[in-house]
């Protein structure tokens, strides 16, 4: 173990603590040191939990509960991560930020036991050319890395971690492999027996784990708080011929989280179709619930799917995380005048507003941020969903039920005797929903919808097609939004790059030699040349904190359009679609592509996500 003095040295000649600082911790270290067991100990007590393995309390830990702090921001103390990084950079050992999706959950658990695991610290991360890669806080602690080098018969290479980061991996690790193992034990010993007819009789009535069995329960568990903490959006269970295979997506990229033996697959959805209210018993048809959890003391709720795929049952669940969908409209990532547009869209008294897109651009998010919005003791905000996605008490919402005919239609004809001022209709889709949305808009109230459409002029040659006449939608329709995510570049590992200003113009771009994108002779963007002529542009290279994609956080891409009185005057039955456009562009309707751009320009996005998610309008 390195010494406190060794250690205060090296932070000190890092610059990462001051000397002043430093030798108040030294002063401390002992007292400090009996606080932090007597803490322990009480928590211990508290929680009725006995022979816990103890881990050793080291300097780091001293700093930590004084609350050292940064040179740079005295007002912050300094983080657990820089403090190892510099202590790892003075001893000249390499230092990891452990990665949770990038674990082998295998390797970590069958390596070591537990309480090895515990005692010393030591976390298997990786094989690397036929060594193992092991996370500690102590890389000199030659008997223990010894051991692990005579159990597996492999070379071990100590690489510096967090200490946090090893005691939860550790902690998450082993107990979520526990149930897992634990469960399919418990499966195997329940499996049918072909020697015995009356044994195989009695156990088809019991093919599966039942959906309460403690193993499950704290493995579904772990994975909806391990989702949580990865800032998922979706969970995937799928299975497979062998395996059950758990995807989780994080900024819209699906990544392989575990997988599970095939044997507890069925339990695992049971309990999942347990706590959201489904019927167990069907497996052939496609069903929906949803869950209502807890994620740091806010309510979370999350919409089950299950469908019957070649292998068996695949479950889908979207979390409805509250801070994603109810957020401040200004920060969604609308450019300054297209935020003043949709301002004086929602502000007016009636009318139609259109929020375009395809699945998983965010409508929702938009329009539940601008019921947030618009909600106030003097207004009757009335929803019409299917499914509702998030409970929020100040709107009067209504789930859409096809099965006893409550559906769009059905209700919009039926809502305005609640007397609404505000209406939102989950999707129109049909013309029946589209005249009674019209009807309920020319009636005085202001409805949002969504529809879906590449962009928002197609919007009103989709309305025409539904069959709904010209005259409907001149007096009906006030604005359009089209919305895409884009993926924003890392904080943590954000830099720039130069890239040829003519293999830039190969990608679709039109940057002149002065930095200048021009749109259809009207936009103009600032870019950054460098003195060689090369475009200037940020890119993520990757790391721990985005999971080595470079990206971290998505944001929204907008295009707004009013739909003025010369779009009114050029929407007839067989309106041109380009001649729509041009009047916008005229008027300044700015579209997605220009303003994901703006946003690459800046340096909030990469080149490859304004040309993933954004195309040139023909």
């Amino acid at each position: 173990m390195v010494s406190s003095k060794k250690i205060c040295s090296i932070l000190v000649n890092a610059g990462v603590i001051s000397a002043d600082h430093a030798k108040i911790a030294l002063q401390r270290d002992v007292i400090t040191r009996t606080k932090i067991q007597i803490e322990r100990e009480k928590k211990r007590e508290t929680s009725g939990v006995v022979n816990t393995v103890e881990t050793p309390i080291d300097f780091v830990d001293v700093l930590l509960a004084l609350k050292v702090k940064k040179i740079d921001n005295p007002e912050l103390p300094v983080e657990e991560d820089v403090l190892y990084e510099a202590i790892a950079a003075g001893l000249n050992v390499p230092y990891k930020k452990i990665d949770p999706l990038k674990l082998d959950l295998n390797l970590v658990t069958k390596t070591i036991p537990r309480s090895f695991a515990m005692k010393h610290l030591l976390l298997p991360l990786e094989m690397n050319e036929g060594r193992l890669v092991v996370a500690t806080i102590d890389p000199f602690n030659q008997e223990a890395i010894a051991d692990v080098e005579r159990v597996t018969n492999l070379k071990v290479m100590p690489v510096f971690s967090a200490k946090s980061d090893i005691k939860k991996m550790i902690a998450e690790c082993f107990g979520f492999k526990h149930s897992i193992s634990a469960a399919e034990d418990q499966f195997s010993r329940t499996g049918v027996e072909l020697g015995n007819f009356e044994q195989y009789v009695r156990l088809t009535s019991s093919d599966e784990l039942p959906s309460t069995d403690q193993h499950i329960v704290n493995a579904v568990n772990h994975l909806f708080s391990y989702s949580f903490e990865q800032r998922a959006s979706d969970i995937h269970i799928e299975p497979k011929r062998e395996t059950s295979v758990v995807r989780m997506r994080i900024d819209g990229v699906l990544h392989t989280v575990y997988k599970l033996p095939k044997k507890v697959h069925n339990a695992v959805i049971s309990r999942i179709k347990t706590l959201s209210g489904l019927n167990m018993a069907e497996k052939r048809r496609p069903q929906d619930g949803r869950i209502k959890t807890e994620k740091d003391g806010i309510e979370v709720e999350i919409r089950v799917s299950t469908i019957p795929v070649a292998f068996g049952e695949k479950v889908v669940m979207r979390i409805m995380d509250p801070a994603v969908l109810f957020q401040n409209l200004e920060f969604l990532g609308f450019e300054d005048d297209d935020y003043r547009k949709y301002q004086k869209l929602i502000k007016m008294p009636h009318g139609i507003i259109l929020v375009t897109g395809p699945t998983g651009s965010g409508k929702s998010t938009t329009l539940y941020s601008t019921l947030r919005l618009l909600s106030s003791p003097e207004v009757n905000i009335t929803t019409i969903e299917e499914p509702i996605e998030m409970i929020h008490e100040d709107f009067n919402q209504i789930a859409v039920q096809p099965a006893i005919d409550v559906t769009f239609d059905t209700i919009l004809r039926n809502i305005l005797r609640q007397d609404p001022d505000i209406i939102m209709v989950g999707e129109i889709r049909d013309l029946q929903t589209a005249q009674s949305a019209i009807q309920a808009a020319l009636t005085g109230h202001l409805v949002l919808s969504t529809l879906h459409t590449n962009d928002a002029v197609s919007s009103v040659t989709r309305l025409l097609d539904l069959g709904i006449p010209p005259f409907l939608v001149h007096s009906s329709l006030t604005g359009i939004i089209a919305q895409r995510l884009v993926r924003t570049i890392c904080p943590f590992c954000g830099e720039k790059f130069e890239m040829d200003i003519d293999e830039f113009n190969a990608l679709g771009f039109s940057m002149a030699a002065d930095g200048t994108i021009r749109h259809n002779g009207h936009l103009t963007h600032n870019g950054t040349i460098s003195s060689n002529g090369d475009v200037i542009l940020r890119r993520g290279k990757g790391c721990v904190q985005c999971r080595y994609t470079g990206y971290k956080g998505r944001k929204a891409v907008f295009e707004v359009l009013p739909y003025s009185e010369n779009l009114k005057k050029m929407t007839s039955a067989d309106v041109n679609i380009s001649e729509l456009r041009k009047i916008a562009e005229i008027e300044g309707f700015v579209t997605l592509r220009e303003r994901a751009i703006t946003k690459m320009l800046n340096g909030e996005t990469t080149y490859q996500e304004v040309l993933k998610v954004t195309w040139e309008n023909i």
